[in-house]
């Protein structure tokens, strides 16, 4: 476990080869390396939460019910998969062919109904302390964030560590709630990367500061900082958690190491085209504004963009995966039509492909990929061909990170509605990636008032993992 240090800062920051780890991305994992030779090294290296918002349905994906009444199970067929004994809906037939390296979790449940609440407990681990609400715009966070946890315990032994989050749409993207620090601080906030689906291209632009300014531009940055080195005397709390916010910004922003992950046209078109990337006109013909705008050419571009993050040493990278051709998740209405058509082709595609590329480059051991919604779809269909919000049971994915492939934990009963064995609350899914970091989920962090609050109430799946 990563608890004590055996070197200084200093010596630390001398190990980088671009001077800070939070503020370059190259050396990093050489400075980790070197904080971990007297502990236990962390079972992980890096995590990538792919978060589909909205809510896919567990009963067409994962948790099939072939033998349910027909108003439960669906159109969908479930297919063999490579994991003996595994079944999957039969429009996931890349996923079929690497649960060999995937675990399934079918026993996830959590008492909130709607998206921000729901959003909020999956991301932190904690109920909103504002309850089971939807405002359909981002609540006030209180808890941070996994990734912000992880940074700021990284940063108190001396490693000033990024994480990173990737929307899914440069314009119109709805923002998931609890993608920040909350009490920790805006300075744990993730370094927030966009995608220009109409130029093809990510900026890790949308920064905002602790105080609401905003900057267009490297030089604008440079400008801005002269002015406020000039104007703003007092170092006041505001004016340092400004600076504190510029300084961190500025060099991930100016950071050649992230330009480059950020750069796709260094992958090959065969790697791309695994992922799923489709030319404007390869997309049904359609190559409008309102078809840019869906974000269809991009979608499988983010987690190849998620990979490249990992390469150049972010550890915690999470992906927001909101609309997909113009649909999203939150499938009330339609639900087989969009989930055939829409919502699981590309899923499908995108992160078979991020499963199998960690792989082959030898990524996959040292990094945990978790597949997760803030909940699933109700096992019974409405009137409206759609299937509702449902917390009471779904399935999470997990791969990777010395997940035992091809393993099943928990079950749901006969219908699909609640845990049968081994219940699993969002609790423990956390208390799993920060026991997986090599991170004591009993650890305590103060908020603004001085009280202390564990990182994770949750217990670590243990389970899932080999020895």
């Amino acid at each position: 476990m990563i608890e004590t240090l055996p070197y200084t800062r200093r010596q630390l920051l001398r190990a980088s080869t671009c001077g800070g780890f939070g503020l370059s991305l190259s050396g990093l994992w050489r400075a980790q390396a070197l904080a971990e030779t007297s502990q236990a090294a962390s079972k992980i290296r890096a995590c990538v939460v792919v978060f589909y918002y909205g809510g896919p349905s567990h009963v067409d994906t994962y948790d099939l019910k072939p033998n349910a009444p027909a108003d439960i199970r669906g159109e969908f067929q479930p297919i063999a998969s490579s994991a003996p004994g595994v079944m999957v809906s039969e429009h996931l037939p890349r996923m079929a062919k690497v649960m060999h390296k995937v675990a399934v979790v079918r026993s996830v449940n959590h008492q909130n109904r709607l998206h921000d609440s729901a959003s909020t407990e999956m991301l932190t681990g904690r109920q909103s302390p504002q309850g089971d609400r939807e405002e359909f715009a981002p609540i006030p966070q209180f808890y941070p964030c996994v990734g912000a946890t992880c940074s700021y315990l990284w940063q108190s032994r001396g490693l000033d560590v990024p994480h990173a989050a990737l929307p899914f749409l440069f314009h119109n993207v709805v923002d998931v709630p609890c993608q920040g620090g909350g009490f920790l601080g805006s300075a744990f906030d993730p370094l927030q990367i966009s995608v220009d689906v109409e130029k093809r291209a990510y900026r890790a632009g949308s920064l905002t500061p602790p105080d609401g300014r905003t900057f267009a531009s490297v030089d604008d940055r440079r400008r801005l900082l002269s002015v406020l080195e000039s104007d703003l005397a007092a170092n006041t709390s505001a004016e340092r958690r400004w600076r504190l916010f510029y300084d961190k910004a500025y060099s991930l922003l100016g950071s050649e190491t992230l330009r480059r992950a950020l750069d796709l046209s260094a992958e090959s078109q065969a790697t791309r085209d695994r992922y799923g990337y489709k030319p404007a006109e390869a997309v049904n013909g359609d190559t409008s504004q309102s078809a840019m705008a869906e974000g269809r050419p991009m979608r499988g571009q983010n987690l190849l963009i998620a990979r490249r993050l990992v390469e150049a040493g972010v550890p915690f990278v999470n992906v927001f995966d909101f609309r997909q051709q113009g649909q999203n998740w939150d499938s009330h209405a339609n639900n087989f039509f969009h989930h055939k058509h829409y919502l699981l082709p590309q899923t499908d595609q995108s992160l078979s492909a991020l499963i199998e590329d960690l792989d082959q480059r030898g990524l996959l051991d040292s990094t945990l990929v978790v597949a997760m919604g803030e909940f699933g779809r109700t096992p019974r269909i409405n009137a409206n061909a759609g299937r509702d919000h449902w917390p009471d049971c779904y399935s999470v994915l997990l791969a990777g990170g010395g997940v035992k492939g091809g393993f099943v934990y928990g079950s749901s009963d006969r219908l699909g509605m609640y845990p049968e064995t081994n219940p699993v609350s969002p609790a423990d899914l956390t208390a799993t990636i920060f026991w997986r970091f090599g991170i004591d989920p009993m650890t305590e962090i103060h908020d603004t008032t001085g009280r202390p609050h564990r990182i994770s109430d949750g217990r670590p799946i243990r389970e899932l993992f080999g020895a």
